[in-house]
């Protein structure tokens, strides 16, 4: 009998790290992907891309532009892949009109954080957050600098 491989819990396939350097994380939520079969296959060979993601809302539905998921080579050649094809998100009703609702005061955004895996599908995280000014990016760089100061410093006391 064979052994069943222990699954790590919810593995990441991508992260738009630059998100959190632009944006206040409000609120986040875990809504599921429409997708194609050509884009599950490259999700699994990890060929994906948030970084210049952003969440739309469209006659009450969301929608994730600027995802790429590049296609494989060995795709089917009757499905022509569009790598950047606007892809439609999956949440529930109230969620989708309450964040109509945050969207529409001044300020907010709906940012995709990462894709990952949960129960062999594929969910988006996405936050509704507010736009950082210059200065709390500075600050946040400084913050940055300094913890790496710091583990410096502790690794040269430990040799």
């Amino acid at each position: 009998m064979a052994t069943k491989k222990p699954k790590s819990p919810n593995p990441v396939i991508a992260e738009n790290k630059k998100a959190a350097f632009n944006y206040f994380f409000e609120e986040r939520f875990e809504a599921g992907m429409v997708l194609e079969g050509w884009e599950v296959k490259a999700l699994r060979a990890g060929k994906a891309q948030l970084t210049d993601g952003y969440v739309v809302i469209r006659n009450g539905e969301l929608f994730v532009i600027g995802c790429q998921i590049n296609p494989l080579g060995t795709a089917s050649t009757h499905v022509r892949p569009d790598s950047v094809r606007t892809k439609k998100l999956l949440l529930h009703g109230e969620e989708i009109q309450r964040l109509i609702g945050k969207v529409e005061q001044k300020g907010y955004t709906l940012v995709p954080i990462n894709l990952h895996w949960k129960n062999g599908r594929v969910k988006c995280e996405i936050a509704l957050a507010k736009g950082k000014a210059t200065h709390d990016k500075r600050d946040t760089i400084k913050e940055r600098e300094g913890k790496r100061e710091v583990e410096r410093a502790m690794k040269e006391r430990h040799r």
